[in-house]
Formats: structure tokens, sequence, C-alpha cells
């Protein structure tokens, strides 16, 4: 986390403290506002300074909801992850977070191992996103003329530079690179690696996400199962048919953002895919054959 900048909107001062001594603990630079017109206010004069957005939901003069809102509103910083901070526990109140695009829910009293944990999450959205749209913009010309490709994959990596490379069919390629992204880790992770939720949310609280991944590619039960990704390209859509080879999983509770999962440091990629990166998606059979589409019409979803 070592140099990211996080702006920081709390008007409790000894939390504001809290948690700048902690982040700072770890290299991160934080700027601290302590209401909320203010903090848009000047994310407006530098709409692209933050890696993240940390966000009391009780604040003077302009409060959490309506500045969330404001920021994803803004397509400058409509990607730019931001984490709630809330008193409020219930279902109703969490929900309308996460319907305004919160991917990430703290509560008070905050537990400093939980809080570095989605801050480093937080971050690591934003560098991935950030090598993506440089992944597009690297991607070669010849997939213009590409109408029908079939792509073999395995591990993270291959699902990174393969998502990047798809973008550039699609009409908006920073739209769609994320979505592609996260339906292909989705594939190699859960999928053909057998990751639970569980076991994801327990690995990234040690750190351990990425090497156990790695570890799973080289064992036998799992050395053969590939990711088979189909581009069509047609008249009125790009359609990406993306099928693993695991033994599915049951994909309802992932098309939205649930407030059962609000507090977890992961669980937010399928339907983070759906609202921003694709007119539609569509699980098939068991949950292993994923068939993403992006219309030619709109260029993807609204935002």
């Amino acid at each position: 986390m070592d140099s990211a900048r996080i702006l920081l909107a709390e008007d409790e001062a000894i939390t504001a403290a809290i948690i700048e001594d902690l982040l700072q603990e770890t290299g991160v630079q934080v700027t601290t506002y302590a209401d909320g017109r203010d903090a848009w206010e000047h994310l407006q004069t530098g709409p692209e300074a933050y890696d993240a957005i940390l966000l009391d939901r009780g604040l003077p003069h302009m409060d959490g909801m309506d500045l969330l809102r404001r920021i994803k509103e803004t397509p400058v910083l409509a990607h730019t992850p931001v984490i709630m901070q809330t008193a409020m526990k219930d279902q109703a109140s969490m929900q309308e977070g996460l319907a305004e695009g919160a991917y990430y829910y703290l509560t008070k009293p905050l537990q400093p191992e939980l809080l570095l944990a989605v801050v480093k999450s937080a971050l690591q959205q934003t560098e991935e996103r950030r090598e993506m749209l440089e992944s597009v913009r690297c991607a070669e010309r010849p997939l213009d003329l590409l109408t029908t490709g079939t792509f073999c994959l395995r591990s993270l990596d291959e699902c990174r530079v393969l998502a990047g490379y798809l973008a550039r069919a699609c009409p908006q390629p920073e739209r769609a690179v994320q979505g592609l992204q996260e339906l292909l880790i989705n594939a190699v992770e859960h999928g053909n690696l057998g990751i639970s939720y569980a076991e994801k949310s327990a690995l990234i609280l040690k750190d351990a996400w990425e090497s156990e991944v790695r570890r799973r590619l080289d064992l036998p039960q799992y050395r053969e199962r590939n990711v088979e990704v189909i581009m069509r390209r047609a008249a009125d859509a790009v359609v990406f048919t993306i099928r693993d080879q695991g033994e599915g999983f049951d994909w309802r509770d992932y098309l939205e953002f649930s407030s059962d999962r609000a507090f977890d440091t992961h669980g937010r990629g399928i339907a983070m895919a759906c609202k921003l990166s694709f007119s539609s998606v569509e699980y098939r059979g068991n949950g292993n054959t994923v068939v993403a589409r992006i219309d030619h019409v709109d260029g993807g979803p609204e935002r």
C-alpha cells in the first residue's frame, strides 16, 4: 500500500486520528476532511488524486450518501473504490449504499485488521484497473478484424492479459475490461480451482489469496483444467462465452450487490460486471458457463 493516496471524510476527530495513524504506518498518504461539502469541493479540484475514498455515512453539510451519489455520477470518479463507514447495521441502509455504488462497508467501532484488509483490497482494485486500461491501450489493432475467436487460459496473469486484449473488441473498452477480468478470475479461482467464498475471505485476510491460487494450479487434480473463452462479434453486439471445468456454483446470489456481503473483503465482482460493463450477463447450467453481451447500440450499460 506504500505511496497510495486516500481521501478520508470523517467528522469524529478521534476516529479520524486512529484511521490516519493505521494507514500512515503502512505508507498510505491520507487527506482528511470533517465536512462532506468540503470533501466534495476538494474532489472536484483533483478528481484523479486519490486511489480510494473512505467515507463516513453521517457528515455535516453533505451526508455520506449524497457525497457517494455525486462521486458515482462523476465519470472520472465513478470507478474509485468507496469504503463506507457506518454505525448503521440494518439491511435497508446497507442495501441503499450498495445500490449507489459503495463496494465496501465498515462498521464502527472499527476493527484495525479488517480496516487494513479492506483498504488493501480497494487499493488493489484501483491498481488493477490502471493496469487493465494500460493493457487495453496497448492491445494490437488486428483484433479489430477478428469476428470469432477461442482462447484458453489457466492463471490470474493470463486472465488480466486476455481481459485487456478482448476489451479492445468492444465499443467502449474501458467499460468492458474490468467486467471481463472479474468473470475470468471467477472462472479460475472458484470454478477450476474450487476456492470457496469462505476460503477466499480467510485467504485475503492472511494476504495469501494469490499464493494459494498458484499452489492449486500446480496440484495434479487442477493442473489440466483450463478456462475456455469464445468471443463472437456480430452486427449488433459482442458476445463472450466463458466456460470453466469446475463443478459450478449457485450464481443467483451474486448478480446484484447484497447487504449480506457488505462487510466482506470481496464478493462484488459479478455484480460489478453486471452493473458497469455488460448489457446482460447470463449464467447457464450449473454455473460453470457464463455468457456476457455488450450491445453496440449503447456501448453497454448506462452509467
